[in-house]
């Protein structure tokens, strides 16, 4: 059997252990709130989050060990972690009010994971807590030579279980939001939550970062889908990204769009239309995309958004066409020396396309927004 061990810092060299989330950056002017309610009285949207929530501990590393060896790390932090708790994290700070449906322990972790909810502005009051147990944690080893980074789970015990939901809880989750988010943990309780929010007519998003259980069940109640970049694939069997996004769009009538995230390449969205193009002459979707990769200004840091035309006949082969339109969102150039660490960002940019579909934000905005939030 091998072992790794690492060492910690000093304590003057390690950060204060209470925990801390990555902050995104705030606008410079308070966002709007929806369209439908544009009233400077209104009240924010609210978006219910059901999925993760745990504690984070991050320790980077000169670079990732070698079974055995035994090595120091240069900083440890402590901070909040989960898909749904960094997701809902960045959709406060950006002016959402959001909620979540979760299970933390009562222990030093789970009380820390909810203080810190708490500060950011996120209602915790549907999380419950267990007295005994565990809350879930992750070790996360960041490499400092490839800007990697490697988890290291330990789930929630007691699991959550869809009992422990009562109607009384998941109607008062849903009563007033105008947005449900999943990112397929807890997926049976996800299932309850997502069946309700159907029948209430709610948009549903789902975080689609891997092959999870529950997931296939989930999907045909989304209206939204922001998945990783090999997630398509892996799903579909498709050869190429775009491919499998015309793949999924078929499969799934009830989506709107999907958006791959692709790291430092950007990001890729394809969008369907309100209006049948079945007359139109159909484009092959990766001829399409390299039309649109070519239209990329190389010489621009900022984040970009270059859209094909709208309501286009856009098919792939052996599978079939679908009507909508296809966007490319580039991210912000930034230099290996500045960059420290990529964990959270993915959970960022979904909090940011949250906010961009409660603002009405056009697609051609949001992925920049939301690629500057992920900066």
């Amino acid at each position: 059997m091998t072992m790794v061990r690492i060492i910690g810092p000093s304590p003057a060299q390690s950060s204060s252990p209470t925990p801390r989330r990555p902050r995104p950056p705030r606008p410079r002017r308070r966002p709007p709130t929806m369209a439908s309610a544009a009233a400077s009285s209104s009240k924010p949207p609210v978006v219910l989050g059901c999925g993760a929530v745990s504690a984070d501990y991050l320790a980077t590393v000169a670079s990732f060990p070698n079974p055995d060896d035994k090595i120091r790390s240069l900083t440890l932090k402590v901070q909040g972690g989960g898909n749904t708790g960094n997701a809902l994290t960045a959709a406060a700070r950006l002016g959402l009010r959001p909620r979540i449906i979760s299970k933390v322990s009562n222990d030093p972790q789970g009380r820390n994971i909810l203080k810190e909810l708490q500060d950011d502005g996120v209602d915790t009051s549907h999380i419950l807590v267990a007295e005994e147990g565990n809350s879930p944690f992750t070790y996360i080893i960041v490499d400092n030579q490839t800007k990697t980074r490697t988890c290291i789970h330990t789930p929630g015990y007691p699991p959550m279980v869809p009992e422990e939901l009562t109607q009384e809880n998941l109607f008062a989750a849903l009563d007033g939001a105008d947005i449900v988010y999943f990112d397929v943990r807890l997926h049976e309780t996800a299932l309850l939550v997502a069946e309700e929010a159907s029948q209430r007519k709610l948009p549903i998003l789902i975080d689609a970062e891997r092959k999870r259980d529950g997931l296939d069940e989930l999907l045909n109640f989304a209206s939204y889908v922001v998945c990783s970049a090999k997630f398509p694939q892996a799903w579909t069997g498709a050869s190429s990204t775009p491919v499998a996004l015309v793949s999924m769009l078929l499969r799934l009538p009830n989506i709107k769009f999907i958006i791959v995230t692709l790291g430092e390449k950007g990001c890729l969205m394809l969008e369907r239309s309100t209006t049948d193009a079945s007359e139109a002459e159909e484009i092959d979707v990766e001829s399409l995309l390299e039309s649109l990769e070519k239209k990329e200004v190389l010489s621009s840091s900022m984040p970009k958004c270059i859209a094909s035309k709208s309501n286009l006949r856009i098919s792939a082969d052996g599978i079939g066409s679908i009507s909508g339109r296809l966007l490319l969102g580039t991210a912000e150039i930034i230099p290996s020396e500045e960059l420290i660490d990529t964990t959270g960002a993915g959970d960022a940019f979904i909090g940011a396309v949250l906010y961009g579909l409660c603002s009405g934000m056009p697609p051609e905005k949001m992925l920049p927004f939301a690629a500057q939030v992920v900066r």
